[in-house]
């Protein structure tokens, strides 16, 4: 999928045939997209939340390159979430078990990489600041960069735990109860916490240096410096 998905002509066919996420057209508002779990369904949850009672069209989570580049040409706001790519490819195994670290840093890589052309055509997001109690300054890149009037999100206990709420509701409806849900739900779990530092240290043996640096390469060059700054 992500050897294709760089191409807006192959990723927006594959990701009807995969039934992910929805797709950019000229009537949306946002497009909201990462590779697999970098808070993008929070990132989703939360900004619906501060918007109501308006409802926006918000794309998101075709996880293809493609889609991003498709709402560059089309000139739609499109806010990218990215994470360091040690935590993004272990939190990638515990979903995904039988995926071996090279190929996750290599779908890390195809992923960001094509967007670096137009790096000027969308708003990047850190993990760190969405999950951070951050995601009003993510949205204040959005409105400064695109013109637009979207309201911030107030990182509330309430409206957290709301955004929390209903992503485990949407996902048990999809997958249901049991150990495999906590492996993929996105939101905090006590299961996945406790398999981490396991894989951690997989990663750092297995990890093709190469890899690791290009992909930690693409992760300073996207990340914004106010990140930075909030995470210091």
């Amino acid at each position: 999928m992500t050897t294709l998905a760089r191409y807006p002509t192959t990723a927006m066919p594959l990701a009807r045939l995969r039934g992910e996420g929805e797709l950019v057209d000229d009537d949306t508002d946002l497009v909201i997209e990462s590779y697999p779990r970098c808070a993008s369904s929070f990132a989703l949850a939360a900004f619906n939340l501060a918007q109501r009672p308006a409802v926006y069209r918000v794309a998101h989570q075709a996880h293809a390159a493609g889609h991003v580049i498709d709402a560059a040409r089309r000139g739609v706001p499109t806010l990218v979430l990215i994470r360091e790519p040690e935590d993004v490819v272990v939190s990638n195994m515990i979903r995904h078990p039988k995926r071996t670290v090279p190929d996750l840093l290599r779908g890390y890589l195809r992923f960001y990489q094509p967007l670096l052309p137009c790096r000027d055509r969308f708003v990047v997001g850190t993990f760190c600041e969405v999950t951070g109690g951050r995601m009003d300054v993510v949205t204040r890149r959005i409105n400064q960069r695109f013109g637009t009037t979207f309201v911030e999100f107030e990182a509330t206990e309430e409206n957290v735990a709301t955004c929390l709420r209903e992503i485990d509701e949407h996902w048990r409806e999809r997958r249901g109860d049991g150990d495999q849900l906590e492996r993929i739900v996105p939101r905090p779990s006590s299961l996945r916490e406790g398999m981490k530092a396991d894989l951690h240290r997989r990663y750092r043996e297995t990890a093709p240096p190469h890899l690791q640096g290009r992909a930690e390469h693409v992760f300073a060059t996207l990340a914004p410096p106010e990140a930075d700054a909030a995470g210091s």
